[in-house]
């Protein structure tokens, strides 16, 4: 990754704002915000990690470990999964998909170590080998309108529907979810080098918490270190998200999320909310109601402008619809996500 980010830092025009592996901006924080609302951007996704699954038993090991069905990924298709506690409580969220004869994880960066060991606990006698790859696979985020017509000269295929994937020599191509057309590439060095340098030409480089905003407009949520095990997945929304299969069979935590389900009635959701606030809110804070009572967390959230934020927020339903909602004294705006919060789960 060193080099990858030396390469990074040759090629712009300012000294890039890193935050560990993390590239928070590359020298105007705020123009890269509004390139990103309105323009077409790229953006480095080195704090995201990635776990590769290999072996024979791969498949059906991860079938018994997540909320989602595993064997729909064939390389055509990626989804996101939950990775739960025995007590159905989140440990991680995955971007899953397969690359010929491997399965990828993709988990932000911090959990990669702990959540590979955990899995790694339950192999036993599977044939299944579990490795980090988080630094030699690069991994490239393109948003805007015209995104798909600057990969053309790139890539054979361009995906058109959301989680497309196209399996590459070099890597892969996937088209992700939200208003904004976005793809995420991932490829070695050599070829990310050639990729970012090109679409550099036509692109505004930007630093994560661009690539935050993205997501939460898209009503991606997340799990990091101060939120594990903080979620039933519907409280995320992972059910409307389509990661969660209910006809999959057994899985760890399988139970507790099943029984929320056929209860009929989700009782928290998470949100898309704007707040105006000096400090940005992080994730794990209380949401709290005119009474001073913690009603639900932040899920993660994302600078819009100055002292002004978007977040996702994990709330309890009839706390939105009764009264207002606060993070830190600051009252939250509800925002409409791109799909329907429902509050009863279809029969």
């Amino acid at each position: 990754m060193q080099q990858w980010h030396q390469f990074l830092q040759e090629s712009s025009s300012h000294p890039l704002m890193l935050d560990n592996e993390k590239i928070m901006c590359f020298g105007d924080s705020h123009a890269e915000i509004q390139a990103t609302q309105s323009g077409s951007v790229i953006c480095d996704l080195s704090h995201l990690g990635l776990l590769q699954m290999q072996g024979e038993d791969a498949i059906t090991f991860l079938q018994g470990q997540v909320t989602n069905d595993v064997k729909q990924l064939d390389g055509h298709l990626a989804h996101y999964t939950a990775y739960c506690s025995p007590k159905g409580r989140m440990l991680a969220l995955f971007l899953a998909f397969a690359h010929y004869d491997h399965l990828h994880l993709q988990l932000p960066k911090e959990l990669v170590t702990s959540i590979a060991k955990r899995l790694k606990m339950y192999v036993m006698r599977s044939k299944v080998e579990i490795t980090d790859v988080s630094e030699s696979i690069i991994k490239i985020g393109i948003s805007g309108q015209n995104a798909a017509e600057l990969l053309k000269p790139h890539f054979s295929i361009v995906p058109q529907s959301s989680y497309e994937l196209v399996s590459l020599d070099n890597g892969a191509l996937l088209k992700l979810p939200g208003a904004l057309p976005r793809y995420e590439i991932f490829t070695d060095l050599n070829s990310a080098k050639h990729i970012w340098s090109n679409l550099r030409l036509h692109t505004v480089a930007v630093g994560a918490p661009c690539w935050d905003w993205l997501e939460i407009q898209a009503g991606i949520p997340e799990v990091t270190l101060n939120t594990q095990e903080q979620f039933v997945p519907q409280m995320l929304n992972l059910d409307l998200l389509d990661a969660i299969n209910f006809k999959k069979g057994c899985y760890t935590g399988q139970e507790i999320v099943a029984r929320t389900h056929y209860l009929g009635t989700v009782k928290r959701r998470t949100y898309l909310a704007h707040i105006n606030a000096k400090v940005q809110p992080k994730a794990g804070n209380d949401v709290l109601n005119d009474a001073g009572e913690a009603v639900g967390k932040v899920v993660r959230s994302a600078i819009t402008s100055m002292d002004s934020y978007d977040l996702l927020v994990e709330i309890r339903i009839e706390s939105v619809e009764s009264g207002k909602v606060f993070v830190e004294g600051n009252a939250l705006a509800i925002k409409q996500l791109p799909y329907p919060v429902q509050t009863k789960n279809s029969p």
